[in-house]
């Protein structure tokens, strides 16, 4: 029987190992391990808000400083479609290490100068960027887990579903056998379904909770992630043809997860990516 201790063992190892996220070519792409989440607000009282706008204006700092920093290895924003506040924004910067976070900030305050470096013009294009924002926004840390499906064609925008769900750390945590199930359900539900686009989990490594880990699926459209839903049972008995089998899979999930779960749909801005 093993430990409680060996299990977080199991699951560091799960945090380090490493994950590709938007690529076209998996063999070239970077290997981002830590990803950082700032969920901000829009700016309610602008009274002259337009979309199309702000999009330009993000593009301006993606072209001049995002794309250009070597410490960011991928980047997107996501707009609220289903979430509990609808003023809410999230900006994903993905990172190779964890000290490349840190070398991403000082960079950005170097590529800024360069991309505008008259300091008039600079002052008055961050005000111009900050006034679409208000105040307040929140910042976690993310590592991301091995079972991943990239999205081959970041080119348009996107539904991404999020499921949050709860870590229970058993006292008699095997990781092989949660590992099997995770495996399992990745490579028959996941991998080879076709209105599923791309597949990302990753779990806490700084924030609020330690026992989140997080799913983000990216699918076509609404109608494509309702699909997916109403053919869960179907996929689940394909999967797990022997009810045993389904049995057994429940049990070890609710053995190493409370149950709790959370459900967001955000929308994928594909200009604004990198």
């Amino acid at each position: 029987m093993k430990t409680t201790n060996q299990f977080y063992a199991v699951l560091f190892v799960l945090l380090m190992a490493p994950a590709t996220f938007f690529a076209q070519d998996e063999k070239e792409a970077p290997r981002p391990q830590y990803m950082t989440m700032t969920t901000m607000h829009w700016n309610m009282d602008m009274e002259d808000f337009d979309m199309d706008e702000w999009k330009s204006v993000e593009k301006e700092y993606l072209d001049k400083v995002t794309v250009k920093n070597e410490h960011v290895a991928a980047s997107s924003f996501y707009l609220h479609q289903l979430t509990p506040d609808n003023r809410e924004l999230v900006y994903v910067r993905v990172y190779n290490t964890w000290a490349d976070i840190e070398k991403a900030q000082k960079r950005n305050g170097e590529l800024e100068e360069e991309g505008w470096p008259d300091e008039d013009a600079r002052n008055a294009y961050m005000k111009k960027r900050n006034t679409y924002y208000s105040s307040y926004h929140t910042d976690e840390i993310f590592a991301t887990l091995p079972l991943v499906k990239l999205v081959q064609d970041a080119s348009k925008d996107m539904i991404c579903y999020v499921r949050t769900s709860h870590l229970a750390f058993p006292d008699d945590g095997d990781d092989d056998e949660i590992k099997k199930v995770m495996t399992d359900d990745f490579n028959k539900m996941i991998k080879d379904n076709p209105l599923i686009k791309g597949y990302y989990p990753h779990r806490h490594a700084w924030g609020s909770d330690g026992r989140e880990i997080m799913e983000a699926y990216f699918l076509d459209s609404m109608t494509d992630l309702d699909a997916v839903f109403k053919g869960l049972g179907d996929a689940l008995e394909k999967a797990y043809p022997d009810e045993a089998d389904r049995k057994k899979r429940d049990e070890v999930l609710r053995k190493y997860f409370t149950g709790v779960h959370g459900d967001a749909i955000y929308k994928f801005v594909a200009g604004l990516s990198k």
